[in-house]
C-alpha cells in the first residue's frame, strides 16, 4: 500500500511532463553566465517579482542566508518572527555565514506589528549591536500557513524605511498567500529590498529557489554563492522544472487550499486535540495535542503503521501539509484514519 505523505509540501515529485522538459532543456556553464534556462527562470523571476534580477539557488534556505549575507555586517543583529524559518530551521545560519545575531520578537500567528519591529530596534551606543534588517515569513510555516495581512506589510516598510532598515522576505510560499488572496506576488514584493521564493514546495519542482533584489545584491549574492559552493554548472536541467512549475502549477495551489480546509474540518471536535478550521488560510493544518495522555511521537508511530506520514513539530505539536502529490480521495482518507487513532 502507497503511503499518503502528508508531512511537507516538498516531498511532491516531478510530473512525467516536467520531467520532459528537465530532460529536453537547453543547457550551459551557469557559473559563467551561459545557461540559457537558469538565465530565462532568473529573468521571469525578477519580471513576477518586480526587481532588477534574480539568482537561481539550490534551497530557500540558501536563498534567506545569502540575504542576510548581503544586508548586513559581521556584529549586526537581524530582527526576526520567534517561530520564523529563518530562526528555528535553518541550524544557525546566520551566525555561522555572517556572524550577526538574531533578536526573535513573539508575533500573533507569526505577524510582528511595525511597533513591535521599533521596540527591537538597539539604542545606537557603541556596546549594542546595530539593528541593520528585519525579516517576515509568508506564509508562516510554524504558524499553520498563515498569510501575513497586506496592509502591515505597508506599515512595517514605511517604518523601516524612516529608520534605513531592510527588509527581506522570507516568501518560501508566496505563492500560496498570492493565490489565496488575489494579491500578485509583484505587489507584496514591492514593499521588500530583498525576496526569496521556493520551486521545491507546492509547485512541484525537484530543486531550487531564487532570491530576488537590486542588481548590485543580486551579484554581491553571486559571489557569495560561489563561497557557499552553490554555483551550479549546467543547471539548466532543474531551472527547466522551476520554469514549468511557474507556468503550470501556481493557479492549482488553491485546489491544496481546499484540501486543507477540509482535512481541518474532518478532524476538528476531538477530544484532546485543538484544531480550528477557520485559521487555516492555505496548505498547511497544525494540530496542538492538549490531552497528555497523547503522546506526538506515539501519533506518529501509530500513523506510519497505517501508511499516514505527517510532521511532529514538537512535544505537543502535529502539522499535515496539502499538495499536488496528494488527491482529496487521500485527504479524506487520512483524515479517517488519524480521527479513529486520535479519537480513542
Amino acid at each position: 500500500m502507497e503511503f499518503i505523505d502528508l508531512r511537507s509540501d516538498t516531498v511532491t515529485k516531478p510530473s512525467a511532463k516536467m520531467r520532459e522538459a528537465m530532460m529536453t532543456a537547453e543547457v550551459g556553464d551557469d557559473v559563467y553566465g551561459e545557461d540559457p534556462t537558469v538565465n530565462r527562470l532568473q529573468e521571469r523571476i525578477a519580471e513576477l517579482l518586480g526587481k532588477e534580477a534574480a539568482l537561481f539557488v539550490p534551497s530557500g534556505v540558501m536563498a534567506n542566508q545569502l540575504a542576510i549575507k548581503v544586508h548586513t555586517q559581521p556584529g549586526d543583529e537581524v530582527i526576526v518572527e520567534s517561530e520564523s524559518h529563518i530562526y528555528n530551521y535553518e541550524t544557525a545560519g546566520s551566525a555561522f555565514i555572517s556572524h550577526v545575531q538574531l533578536s526573535t520578537v513573539k508575533g500573533t500567528h507569526g505577524v510582528l506589528k511595525a511597533e513591535q519591529i521599533e521596540h527591537a530596534i538597539r539604542v545606537p551606543v557603541y556596546y549594542n549591536p546595530k539593528t541593520t534588517l528585519a525579516c517576515l515569513e509568508n506564509t508562516h510555516n510554524k504558524a499553520g500557513g498563515t498569510i501575513y495581512p497586506f496592509q502591515e506589510i505597508k506599515s512595517i516598510y514605511e517604518f523601516t524605511r524612516s529608520r534605513n532598515l531592510a527588509l527581506h522576505l522570507d516568501g518560501a510560499r508566496l505563492w500560496n498567500a498570492s493565490v489565496a488572496t488575489k494579491i500578485a506576488p509583484k505587489e507584496y514584493a514591492r514593499y521588500f529590498d530583498t525576496v526569496s521564493v521556493c520551486f521545491s514546495k507546492g509547485l512541484g519542482a525537484p530543486v531550487g529557489s531564487a532570491l530576488v533584489g537590486t542588481r548590485k545584491k543580486i551579484e554581491q549574492a553571486r559571489t557569495y554563492r560561489k563561497i557557499l559552493g552553490g554555483g551550479m554548472r549546467q543547471a539548466g536541467i532543474l531551472a527547466a522544472g522551476a520554469l514549468y512549475a511557474l507556468e503550470h502549477n501556481i493557479d492549482r495551489l488553491e485546489e491544496d487550499h481546499r484540501k486543507a480546509k477540509v482535512f481541518a474540518e474532518q478532524l476538528s471536535g476531538i477530544d484532546g486535540i485543538q484544531i480550528d478550521p477557520a485559521s487555516v488560510q492555505t496548505n498547511i493544518v497544525i494540530m496542538r495535542i492538549s490531552d497528555r495522555n497523547k503522546n506526538t511521537s506515539d501519533i506518529v508511530g501509530k500513523l506510519k503503521e497505517k501508511n499516514i506520514l505527517i510532521s511532529e513539530m514538537d512535544s505537543s505539536t502535529l502539522r499535515a501539509v496539502t499538495h499536488l502529490d496528494v488527491s482529496m480521495d487521500q485527504v479524506n482518507k487520512a483524515a479517517e484514519i488519524i480521527r479513529s487513532i486520535l479519537g480513542r
